[in-house]
């Protein structure tokens, strides 16, 4: 059985992975850093193609879930195009569809691609095509096709049984001896009448025949479970969590907590990774990526609740890690004109401690 990106989306465990990394990947913000002082640096061009909208008609996220899609679906990944300006800046990024572009090296190992069009075929130097690829080059649909196929058999065949009614065949006896051709009309008048939409319906047999069902129950088969079994497949090639697939069977509270936590660190961190560097490559210059560099901010996934939230920010203000300010710029809230001191504010010491040691230089 071939399986290709079509084939492969009509399984729901590879449609759901599938879109939940790239989704996942496309919603999480990136941002420019600057490597001195950790601030946002938010007048350079490629802050907005990152964080704001690739093109005219793509926005940035939309962009990233695209081309995550077609790494996971695709063996050459995803792809797009850094269109320039007359002075060598970025000003829009172009998805490039997977089958039209080809990663070669030149004589000295340096890559770059080739990119079919409707006019011929266009070379463009590694560091104008934007490029993500999964683990080893090879799409996850790929390295599980064994695993989607047969989850693909399994919803063939559990369809034609539910077209037959959900019932197993059976055997009609008869005292008489009948003929091949008796055998064969026979047969189609009973698949004709009490199969599909009439099934469960009254049979009736002439001349003496009986109708004997063979028992057999989804259960005795283990369709269930292998089907389950061919979910929890799925994930392992994806690397998600299989309660993430909606696989609850072996879930529990703490668990699916835990599985959360481990969606960033084990499935997720490596197309960040990825993504970042591809980010870096194709909009800042060799001297740019040594002052700048791009960054996910991944806050939203380490949220369980709002008290976990809650107490972590009181904690952190607590420790003088963080600004009143800062707690408000995670909460998406605005800043105040006294919100950027670090002091405690837990304490019943009041006013600053530069101002409390001049109080005390004075008193001496």
């Amino acid at each position: 059985m071939h399986i290709g990106p079509g084939s492969a989306m009509r399984v729901p465990a590879v449609a759901c992975a599938t879109g939940l990394i790239a989704e996942t990947v496309g919603t999480l913000p990136v941002k420019l850093f600057n490597r001195a002082d950790k601030a946002t640096v938010r007048d350079h061009a490629a802050y907005r193609l990152m964080h704001g909208e690739a093109n005219e008609w793509t926005s940035a996220e939309e962009l990233r879930t695209q081309l995550t899609a077609d790494a996971l679906l695709h063996d050459a990944g995803g792809f797009a195009l850094v269109v320039r300006g007359l002075d060598g800046r970025p000003l829009e990024l172009h998805r490039l569809k997977p089958g039209t572009v080809a990663l070669q090296e030149d004589t000295d190992g340096t890559p770059f691609y080739r990119v079919s069009t409707n006019s011929g075929s266009e070379l463009h130097p590694f560091t104008d095509v934007l490029h993500v690829r999964a683990f080893g080059g090879v799409a996850p649909i790929t390295l599980g096709r064994e695993a989607i196929a047969l989850a693909v058999a399994f919803e063939a065949h559990i369809g034609d049984l539910f077209r037959n009614g959900g019932r197993p065949s059976g055997v009609i006896t008869s005292p008489k001896i009948l003929d091949a051709e008796a055998k064969k009309k026979l047969a189609a008048s009973w698949f004709s009448t009490h199969s599909g939409r009439n099934a469960g319906g009254v049979a009736l047999l002439d001349e003496a025949m009986g109708y004997t069902p063979i028992a057999t129950s989804l259960s005795d088969a283990q369709f269930a479970e292998n089907r389950l079994e061919q979910i929890r497949e799925i994930a392992r090639v994806f690397r998600v969590p299989p309660t993430m697939l909606f696989e609850l069977s072996r879930g529990t509270w703490s668990n699916t907590e835990e599985m959360a936590r481990q969606f960033l660190s084990v499935t997720l961190k490596p197309w960040l990774t990825s993504w970042s560097w591809a980010y870096a490559r194709c909009l800042l210059t060799p001297a740019e990526r040594a002052q700048f560099y791009c960054e996910f901010v991944v806050d939203d996934l380490l949220t369980t609740n709002h008290a976990a939230r809650a107490t972590a920010y009181s904690q952190y203000r607590a420790m003088g890690a963080m600004s009143a300010n800062e707690v408000r710029q995670g909460l998406n809230l605005p800043p105040r004109p006294e919100g950027d001191q670090l002091q405690n504010p837990f304490t019943t010491s009041s006013g600053t401690p530069e101002a409390a040691n001049d109080a005390e230089r004075e008193a001496a």
